[in-house]
């Protein structure tokens, strides 16, 4: 049995492009990847490596111990990837409980299935857990200041909540049993194949519907834009290259307030569909911006210091945001020409 690397969630936005990404730059390693396919996952995500023979989907739930415990005795699992969580802020603000289940106590049996498994083979200390974070866990930022990775932990929401007790108990397991595990925290991550409940594909959706495109409160709420390709080199990065126990945060240097993100989309848009903006008799797609009551608890503003991994690991972003925003734009536009949901 030759030895694979387990990605969790990886039919959703950020773990199926990490798969792409890897497949492409290790044609030859094993992946595994399991994922519940919710309302976040879709196996279309994944079409292009389906059938390639280093490549194996198994469709279950990490809440269930009895199916992480059957992957790790089917597979040789080198390593674990940890992409699948709940991530949608507004559904944790509706039920919580579904976050608790899957960000804590999947993690919790991934944790434990991980450590039976390497400790029988007297791997332990090789075998890697990288846990896949989000900047949200360090709370809102007031002033100039960034996120290090020496902010405490602040989460204002049952999903960044959820994130960081998943955190503690990756940590847990290296303190307490020497386990080879490590985190990344990323900003807001952009690009294809993103779920349409976010912020772009929702822009994108509304816009090319002739529908009022939503902005939570003022629009002035700041997040730092990382595009999700940058992301999937840094996770390379960290998994194959970071310091045992170390957390590395993940930034894209793109500091934009929400309102700015969705006016510099509706240009791009403006650009591409003439055609949509004279049959739905507008001058410009901005125009459907409409603001809607604000999302209890919302953060200000998200930023990101990127300096340890740049300095330690050499990662760097490497596409700017007006790419960025050009190449999702064009992603979700062919989606569209071809009849596909965004």
């Amino acid at each position: 049995m030759s030895k694979a690397i387990l990605i969790t969630g990886g039919a959703g936005f950020i773990g199926s492009n990490f798969i792409h990404y890897y497949q492409n730059k290790y044609p030859d390693r094993q992946l595994i990847n399991v994922d519940k396919l919710t309302y976040a996952g879709s196996l279309n995500n994944l079409t292009e490596v389906e059938n390639k023979e280093n490549y194996h989907f198994i469709h279950g739930d990490i809440a269930d111990i009895n199916t992480v415990e059957a992957i790790f005795r089917d597979y040789d699992i080198e390593g674990v990837i940890h992409f699948a969580a709940e991530s949608h802020v507004d559904r944790s603000i509706d039920d919580a409980s579904p976050f608790i289940h899957t960000n804590v106590v999947g993690t919790l049996n991934l944790l434990q299935a991980a450590r039976a498994d390497w400790e029988a083979k007297g791997e332990l200390p090789e075998r890697r857990f990288h846990q896949i974070s989000t900047d949200e866990v360090y709370g809102s930022l007031e002033g100039s200041g960034k996120f290090t990775e020496k902010t405490p932990y602040d989460p204002r929401n049952p999903y960044s909540a959820s994130k960081a007790g998943a955190n503690f108990l990756v940590q847990s397991f290296g303190h307490t049993y020497g386990m080879n595990v490590i985190i990344s925290s990323c900003s807001n991550n952009y690009g294809p194949r993103q779920h349409e409940e976010k912020l772009l594909p929702t822009i994108i959706r509304h816009a090319l519907a002739n529908e009022p495109i939503p902005i939570y409160g003022d629009g002035k709420n700041i997040r730092d834009w990382l595009f999700v390709e940058d992301h999937c080199k840094a996770i390379d990065m960290i998994y194959h290259h970071g310091k045992v126990m170390e957390v590395y945060n993940v930034g894209g240097n793109n500091e934009q307030e929400n309102l700015t993100i969705t006016q510099l989309i509706c240009q791009l848009l403006d650009d591409r569909r003439p055609d949509l903006l004279q049959a739905y008799h507008l001058e410009h797609f901005s125009d459907l911006i409409t603001f809607v009551e604000d999302r209890k608890g919302h953060d200000k503003r998200y930023a990101i210091d990127a300096g340890k991994i740049q300095k330690e690991l050499g990662w760097q972003p490497e596409i700017d945001l007006e790419n960025g925003l050009r190449k999702t734009v064009e992603w979700y536009l062919q989606k569209w020409k071809t009849n596909v949901p965004i």
